[in-house]
């Protein structure tokens, strides 16, 4: 397999946490197919992790997959580490995972629901953050994190998510001021009305039914949904060396226009 860097990317590796994901999985792709090697996490699907890590060796990019709960902090400090030593460096640090959410107004949300929400998914990404830093550091490189649109526009009954990527986009606003002068950058992803991974497994809950759909399609600007490829392409130019290279602390939102 061939181990010559892009030119978009310096020595080292993607790290794709969630990257079995529906939306994961097409990043890993595209990471790949644009000169990456790409590490890519999961939490409970590895049959669905092999299958990209597959597609990825197809692509003559290196690649392994690995089996991480980001709420330990040893565990995530391990893997990360053990990334970076494997692969020569960490270029870019992805994260495109998030826990399964159920719609409810905060005044039916549980308190320790929310509590157990943050610590998945706001503490979960700290955790990474704080273990990747030192790596990227040394290969001035990026972190990208997938968020939500909603950050910018709140949808009802959308707290569990909006609340903790809300500290999601804090942690990459201060990673993006504070290591900038080692040369890392950080960036986000707001992602609104994108038909792909947690959109369908609302659609089969009812969380999302038809009077939901029509009110999302009616808010956005655009008259088409958008697909995990849209996110994808949003990712790749941010971890761009080249393409991005003086771009950090923003968000793209790809919503098609929900947030205007």
């Amino acid at each position: 397999m061939s181990s010559s860097p892009s030119p978009d990317f310096s020595t080292g590796t993607a790290l794709v946490i969630g990257g079995s994901g529906g939306i994961g999985r097409v990043i890993c792709r595209r990471l790949a197919e644009a000169g990456s090697d790409v590490v890519l996490t999961y939490r409970r699907n590895e049959a669905t992790a092999e299958e990209v890590a597959a597609q990825i060796r197809s692509l003559k990019r290196r690649t392994a997959v690995e089996a991480l709960n980001t709420e330990d902090e040893a565990e995530t400090k391990k893997c990360v580490d053990q990334v970076a030593n494997e692969f020569g460096g960490l270029h870019t640090l992805v994260y495109a995972s998030g826990p399964d959410l159920p719609m409810m107004h905060i005044s039916r949300t549980p308190p320790h629901q929310f509590r157990d929400y943050l610590l998945q998914d706001a503490a979960g990404f700290f955790n990474l953050v704080h273990a990747a830093i030192p790596h990227l550091r040394a290969s001035q490189g990026s972190i990208v994190a997938l968020h939500t649109a909603g950050l910018r526009r709140y949808p009802a009954k959308d707290i569990l998510s909006v609340a903790p990527k809300a500290a999601v986009e804090a942690i990459i606003r201060g990673v993006a001021r504070e290591e900038g002068r080692y040369g890392v950058r950080a960036n986000g992803v707001g992602i609104g009305g994108v038909e792909a991974g947690m959109h369908w497994r609302l659609r089969e809950s009812g969380h999302y039914n038809a009077a939901a759909l029509e009110i999302l399609q009616r808010n956005r600007a655009l008259p088409y949904a958008g697909r995990a490829e849209d996110v994808a392409e949003a990712v790749l130019y941010l971890a761009s060396g080249s393409a991005a290279r003086y771009v950090t602390g923003q968000t793209i939102n790809t919503d098609g226009g929900y947030a205007l």
